[in-house]
């Protein structure tokens, strides 16, 4: 205790002498960063992007032609413009890319270099080059050189093969043809380019080689002063798209840097504000008594004057203290996550959500009530995640703000932020307009869209890519253990996203799992899981075979024979079909029949192979996701399920169920 008294005066003394003394010196500063091969560190995966070996891939890779986009985004925002000194920074920046096609007569539309104000743009498939929204041509806010491989008329493209300067628009400022310096954009080749925008010379370049060799001449030279479209910070990346096509969209380095900023010195002199290269001499006192009498009593005044407001602040800090040591949850809470997610004040979330209506209500869980919140001031729509008890719901408040907060996948979904108030404990997502997985899953054919197998297709290997990064990529492991069809939730476009971290626990690689009580839900859980409470890996891997099965036949993991009222058990029953060679007959009905038969076969055993009863056997994250991007052959399925017995007297599927139903 007398510890901490010590330690808040002190916040406020270094507080106030950091305000007082350097909140003049503040200014922009220039931006470096190098990307040799790609990591998930400082980037950000938006839509149908991927990493893969260091390589950023931004649309969907699949043998057959389809609709898709994907943005690759710096994380942290770039400084572009310092209002206090009037100056715009030059940039430039050099990437490697490749643009091919699995079928060599199916290409467009291309990808683009961008620069925007937004960190989550993400635009529509198509000659949108994943950066203008069909329906909000004029949303996205951008400046961006073009590479592109489609001719469309709608934007008065000159040819399929083009480069182009856009701001806010895809209508170009200037094109230019790459193919007259024998750069062929659908060459499949790697490519390097070179941007460099020169502020004080209103220039922008575009140079393009095969090889690292930067060459003397530009394939595109636009006269342009950006500074009124180069925001006081911007976000840097790549977006590109598909439509009807096989191109594939690679990015294997990147690197990027401002210039034009100079650091600001202290003004010593203000009444030379109006010349910056004055050198400043400090001026020494002539040494007589009344110089000194002077010096001592200004002297006196510079040390007294701040001590007095120190102390001003201390008892100001301290009566604030003992008013807010109810709160050492927000507190605490805010001295970890500094650098993470936005604190929300509970007065705006509360306005958001109408009061927390009963019409705002998204969905329940164990946690609590999620809440659409519809932001006035800014038009944005979020998901309100609110704690049913407070103290109840602590532990998993904390462990799934401590966790996600962590995380960037594109298949994740992301935490806005979290409020920690009134006794409240809330979190704050991105809004998810198609709800979750079952509701879309299990919805009759008159009450809206229905799931495709094309939807079901890239659901089951987006989820299986977040998984990969939890388990695999991230720093310390991440074993979810509550991996279900209501826990995914699909985006705009239909892609998933893996929610409710409550249940989650963060494991350091190579170590043994500790085994904790037993949490999930029932019909996902893995065998060893149920009975000995011990969470790996591998229970996610089981839990998510189970959803493979589920979105692949409509069926629920646990449900009711309507004759015979038995209970039947999804895996069971597809393992059942697939013992008597008739496992194609488990696809869902709803389909009527637009599948692909292989596919949809291969889909099948791989949720098997992944709910196998002996946990030895069931394959790794990575391991299926190479699997269903035809990267590895499938597992083997035995024909009859394996059977294991435990020490422990196991419970049946009838007591399960009548427990927990």
């Amino acid at each position: 205790m007398h510890t901490r008294k010590l330690l808040f005066p002190l916040f406020f003394f270094f507080f106030f002498f950091f305000f007082f003394f350097n909140f003049s010196v503040v200014s922009a500063e220039n931006v470096r960063f190098n990307f040799t091969s790609f990591t998930l560190r400082n980037i950000t995966l938006l839509g149908d992007s991927y990493l893969r070996k260091g390589v950023i891939g931004l649309t969907r890779e699949l043998g057959v032609p389809s609709s898709s986009s994907g943005s690759l985004i710096y994380n942290n925002p770039v400084p572009f413009s310092d209002q206090e000194t009037n100056t715009t920074a030059s940039f430039n920046t050099k990437f490697s890319f490749s643009i091919n096609s699995v079928n060599p007569s199916s290409f467009g539309d291309g990808l683009a270099f961008f620069l925007s104000p937004d960190n989550q743009i993400l635009g529509s498939p198509g000659g949108y080059l994943g950066l203008v929204n069909s329906s909000q041509l004029t949303k996205n806010k951008f400046v961006a050189v073009e590479f592109d491989t489609r001719l469309d008329p709608h934007f008065n493209d000159p040819d399929e093969n083009h480069i182009g300067l856009d701001i806010d628009s895809l209508d170009s400022i200037k094109t230019a043809d790459p193919i007259a310096q024998g750069i062929d954009l659908k060459s499949g080749n790697l490519i390097t380019a070179w941007i460099d925008y020169k502020n004080d010379l209103r220039v922008l370049k575009v140079f393009m080689s095969y090889s690292s060799l930067k060459p003397e001449n530009p394939v595109l030279n636009v006269n342009i002063d950006l500074s009124g479209y180069l925001k006081e910070v911007m976000y840097v990346g790549f977006s590109a798209s598909t439509e009807g096509s096989t191109e594939l969209h690679l990015i294997e380095n990147w690197s990027f840097q401002t210039s034009g900023f100079q650091p600001v010195r202290p003004n010593l002199h203000p009444h030379n504000v109006s010349d910056s290269s004055v050198t400043v001499e400090p001026n020494f006192p002539v040494s007589n008594s009344t110089n000194k009498h002077h010096n001592k009593v200004g002297l006196g005044l510079g040390i007294a004057g701040p001590a007095f407001f120190c102390v001003v602040l201390v008892v100001f800090g301290y009566i604030s203290f003992k008013k807010l040591k109810g709160m050492r949850t927000g507190i605490c809470l805010r001295a970890e996550l500094v650098a993470g997610p936005r604190e929300f004040s509970y007065k705006e979330l509360h306005s958001a959500t109408r009061g927390f209506h009963s019409i705002r209500i998204l969905g329940r869980g164990a946690f609590g009530n999620v809440y659409k919140a519809i932001f006035v001031s800014s038009g944005s729509v979020a998901a309100v995640k609110r704690s049913k008890h407070s103290h109840e719901g602590k532990t998993e408040f904390l462990a799934e703000l401590s966790i996600i907060a962590c995380l960037r996948h594109k298949n994740l979904v992301q935490l806005l932020g979290w409020c920690a108030e009134k006794g409240e404990l809330l979190l704050v997502y991105e809004f998810m307009p198609n709800g979750s997985l079952d509701s879309m899953l299990y919805r009759e054919p008159d009450q809206g869209v229905l799931l495709s197998w094309y939807h079901r297709i890239n659901i089951v290997v987006g989820l299986a890519s977040a998984l990969t990064y939890l388990h695999q990529e991230c720093e310390q492991q991440v074993i979810h253990r509550d991996i279900k069809a209501s826990n995914i939730l699909l985006d705009a476009n239909f892609n998933a996203r893996l929610g409710d971290f409550g249940l989650a626990r963060l494991m350091d690689h190579d170590k043994s799992p500790v085994s904790t009580l037993t949490a999930g839900t029932m019909g996902y859980l893995a065998p060893e899981y149920l009975q000995y409470g011990t969470a790996t890996e591998k229970t996610d891997v089981f839990s998510y075979g189970v959803v493979v099965l589920e979105v692949a036949c409509g069926r629920r993991p646990i449900e009711r024979e309507p004759d015979s009222q038995k209970m039947v058990n999804l895996v069971d029953w597809v393992w059942g079909l697939h013992a008597e060679g008739r496992i194609i007959e488990a696809v869902d009905k709803k389909l009527n029949g637009e599948f692909n038969e292989e596919e949809t076969k291969k889909l099948l055993l791989v949720g098997l192979s992944c709910a196998n009863p002996d946990s030895s056997e069931r394959p790794s994250m990575r391991r299926v996701l190479q699997i269903l991007n035809n990267e590895a052959e499938p597992v083997a399925v035995p024909k009859m399920k394996p059977s294991l017995t435990f020490s422990r007297v196991s419970l049946t599927l009838e007591d399960i169920v009548s427990d927990n139903e």
